[in-house]
């Protein structure tokens, strides 16, 4: 005989089976057990403490959950479908192990404020894993920018050769976005962490309830101002998968550029074996398959955004059964991310930097045509013009198939009379590197003050919040 459900009071006829399965969420949302014990052990505290319920009962349940906490992680509880949902099942073993008392845990408390504790929790957790894995993703970045500061490559702008700069450079560009990332993360924590529970199914409660005591045993920042926003508002998981989406296309980017480099037509990198795979066929192929799986897992991560956004765009106040969908997708999105980070830097620990091939490929493209241009600024030539001759001359090098710095003196005061045997020193790339000390340049200057920010900020930051 079918179990009768818990609120299967005003029911004749049990539920379809196709229709049980369809609804029933337990086989994803159990995901949630520790969160909603947490929060059910902190709901009886608080249910004791303001007289609602015994201070024996409050100690059975107590017990009764902390058994069931350690039946879950000892891999011997049964999760039952027809239960619907983990706080069903949860609640059902509950009162098979302790009796009436378990049937009093939900007095003041409805699924609906209990599930948004419960999730609110879960992203919290989550929160603080991700920027822990960033942090470390910074340090790696940091670390090898250190290692790098001498070594010179092309910059680019539409994928085209523009400028020298340092791979240190280049490197801490990405530790920027990360540490962005970080600072996303920690503002969104700070909303999530509000409690929910009190807010009953929608309306609140006749009960003399204390979410504010609830809220601070779980470590939470607050309570709900409206009970209805509260069961309906999933904006925290919103934030952390827009967070979770900046930080799949920041590692998208560095995935790319890092495809690019690792082909032979650059060079600049080469692949660990370990983060690598080869062909079926093809007995010379190395092939940044991790690199190119996380670009592509960067879409499953904005495909959960989007989701959640269809999901809540139609919904009418205050709990709506769709909201039942927004777990999967955040589950799915906190395995990749927190998978893609750490592979990301353990990747990159172990990436060979190719400095000879990056210092051939700056003779390619005439990286240092801003160098003639300035130079001749410096001459008391205006910009434009300097520009304008700067051009003449790249035109000239093309059409003998040779660099900027191979022309000869004569051939460049052809173009130019104010240009003297002082240019070739400005043409050279260490050079073009050196005299970018602006703020935030590529520089050394400004590349250790990157750096020693970078450091000071890891020193500092932590993810206990």
């Amino acid at each position: 005989m079918a179990e009768k459900k818990m609120w299967g009071g005003r029911f004749s006829k049990g539920t379809d089976a196709d229709v049980e399965r369809y609804t029933q969420s337990v086989e994803y949302d159990k995901a949630l057990y520790e969160h909603d014990i947490a929060g059910s052990r902190a709901h009886a505290r608080m249910l004791a403490k303001q007289g609602v319920l015994s201070r024996e009962d409050a100690a059975r349940i107590d017990e009764g959950l902390a058994q069931i906490l350690k039946e879950i992680q000892d891999g011997v509880f049964v999760w039952r479908v027809e239960r619907e949902d983990v706080h069903m099942n949860i609640e059902a073993r509950l009162t098979e192990l302790i009796g009436d008392a378990g049937r009093r845990l939900h007095t003041g408390r409805s699924r609906n404020d209990q599930v948004a504790l419960d999730f609110r929790l879960l992203a919290g957790e989550r929160n603080r894993a991700w920027r822990e894995r960033l942090r470390v993703l910074v340090a790696v970045l940091v670390e090898r920018a250190e290692e790098h500061k001498e070594t010179l490559l092309p910059g680019c702008t539409h994928f085209q050769p523009a400028q020298p700069v340092s791979l240190a450079h280049h490197l801490l560009a990405y530790a920027w976005m990360f540490k962005r990332d970080v600072s996303r993360l920690e503002d969104a924590f700070k909303r999530t962490m509000i409690s929910p529970l009190g807010a009953a199914a929608l309306a609140g409660t006749t009960y003399p309830l204390d979410p504010a005591f609830t809220a601070a045993e779980l470590g939470m920042n607050g309570v709900f101002d409206n009970s209805m926003d509260a069961v309906s508002d999933r904006d925290f998981a919103l934030e952390a998968l827009f967070c979770a989406s900046m930080i799949m296309m920041h590692l998208s980017r560095l995935c790319e550029e890092l495809i690019v480099w690792a082909n032979p037509a650059f060079g600049f990198v080469a692949l660990p074996d370990g983060y690598a795979t080869g062909s079926s066929i093809m007995p010379q192929k190395k092939n940044p398959d991790v690199a190119e799986l996380m670009r592509g897992k960067t879409g499953r991560v904005y495909g959960a955004l989007v989701t959640l956004l269809t999901v809540m765009k139609g919904l009418p106040m205050a709990y709506n059964r769709d909201l039942q969908e927004d777990k999967e997708p955040f589950l799915d999105a906190d395995r990749t991310v927190c998978a893609s980070v750490s592979l990301m830097a353990g990747m990159l620990g172990e990436l060979v930097f190719r400095k000879e091939r990056m210092a051939a490929a700056l003779r390619n493209g005439f990286l240092n045509a801003t160098e003639l241009a300035d130079y001749l600024v410096g001459k008391g030539v205006a910009f434009r013009e300097a520009h304008h001759l700067t051009g003449h001359a790249v035109a000239l090098a093309e059409s003998r198939g040779v660099n900027l710095e191979d022309l000869r003196l004569e051939e460049l005061q052809g173009i130019c009379p104010e240009i003297g045997a002082d240019v070739f020193a400005v043409l050279e790339p260490a050079a073009a590197v050196r005299r970018r000390q602006t703020p935030g340049g590529t520089g050394p200057g400004p590349v250790e003050e990157q750096l020693a920010a970078l450091k000071a900020w890891l020193a500092s930051c932590t993810v206990s919040n």
